[in-house]
């Protein structure tokens, strides 16, 4: 076995062990909040690698991402609860919510084909507020959202009749349903990198690249820019939904508020911040950009009855001010990520080797017609 080889097998063993004991140290030591906390960090990752898909590989900027994170949200919740009377296994809704959202992301990226930079960000950022103003005001003449209110009791995911919503006795200890859904969302989180890596080394992902650089060679080429583009917002727009059903189940309620502009902000900043295209980048942009708040939250408040005797800034407030401007440092710094490809660095910092390519010339090869 090459040495490169045995040394990655070592890396993966020993983060298999971390992530296996993390929610048990985390849990003893800081609180089941923080295993709360490490469960939306997971639905996060696949949130913005469904984003990447769209931003990273394909190119095409959509502030609206978190519309179809609602509609896979609201299948769930719609399709097992007690508000419309209907309770349906769960292996039933998750996929539908994911078509279901496909089927929005295909009716968002095809009166958008032709507009590009700004423009599309516009478009896309009203689809997404269409989206949430929809569900907030579907409740009358007829209540099938119920309006602002949300939707509440909402059941939990079950296997072969144990509730993922009940607390678990494991070694003479009682742990909560956080930590059950952690290791669900783990296992469902890895499965996302997996299909988000077989897409990126694949025909599909090499075609992606192309558009992303210069879609006009790429259709010279003899690419079908619009099926690429459609795919692109398709295959993102189902990681959101099935995220977004995750989100209902953990939670048990949805309402319109959770799902604002500035959630989408939220997500593209993970992308952005990680480095977009780079799917280990964009990892860690998820995991810090959920876990640096909560820090922040916990910090702020007793720092400044230290040093002042008293609160001089609302927590909340000084909370967003200093992650605001810790965001606005590290782009400064690193325009390029955190954790940027290759290709992405060489760009920013105009070194681009001759291993690297402008363009993704071979993502046409295979693809044409």
């Amino acid at each position: 076995m090459p040495h490169n080889q045995s040394k990655r097998m070592i890396a993966f063993a020993l983060s298999g062990i971390v992530l296996a004991v993390l929610p048990f140290i985390v849990g003893g030591t800081l609180g089941n909040s923080w295993v709360r906390t490490l469960d939306f960090a997971l639905l996060y990752i696949m949130l913005a690698l469904g984003l990447n898909i769209v931003v990273g590989f394909a190119g095409l900027l959509d502030l609206g991402y978190i519309a179809f994170y609602a509609v896979g949200a609201y299948t769930f919740a719609l399709l097992n609860s007690p508000h419309l009377g209907v309770f349906m296994p769960w292996w039933f809704i998750l996929p539908l919510g994911a078509i279901l959202a496909a089927f929005f992301g295909i009716m968002l990226g095809t009166p958008v084909l032709r507009l590009r930079g700004d423009y599309l960000a516009i478009v896309t950022l009203g689809f997404g507020e269409i989206i949430r103003i929809f569900m907030n005001n579907l409740n009358a003449p007829v209540n099938i959202t119920n309006g602002p209110q949300g939707i509440n009791m909402i059941k939990p995911i079950e296997v072969a009749g144990f509730s993922f919503g009940k607390s678990v006795e494991l070694f003479g200890h009682t742990y909560n349903s956080v930590y059950i859904y952690y290791y669900f969302f783990l296992f469902l989180a890895l499965l996302t990198v997996l299909i988000c890596y077989r897409l990126q080394h694949s025909r599909i992902g090499r075609a992606w690249v192309a558009l992303r650089e210069d879609d006009v060679a790429a259709n010279a080429m003899g690419l079908n820019i619009r099926n690429i583009k459609l795919l692109a917002f398709a295959m993102g727009a189902t990681f959101g939904g099935v995220a977004g059903g995750l989100f209902a189940s953990f939670q048990g309620f949805v309402s319109p508020e959770s799902f604002g502009l500035m959630e989408s902000i939220m997500v593209l900043a993970m992308v952005v911040l990680g480095g977009m295209g780079n799917i280990p980048g964009v990892i860690l942009g998820a995991v810090l950009l959920t876990i640096t708040p909560e820090i922040l939250r916990d910090v702020i408040g007793p720092l400044q009855m230290a040093a002042f005797g008293r609160m001089i800034i609302d927590p909340e407030n000084a909370r967003m001010l200093m992650f605001g401007l810790a965001l606005i440092v590290v782009m400064l710094v690193r325009p390029e990520g955190l954790w940027p490809s290759k290709r992405r660095k060489a760009e920013f910092h105009d070194a681009l080797d001759d291993d690297i390519p402008a363009v993704d010339s071979q993502a046409a090869d295979g693809l044409k017609g």
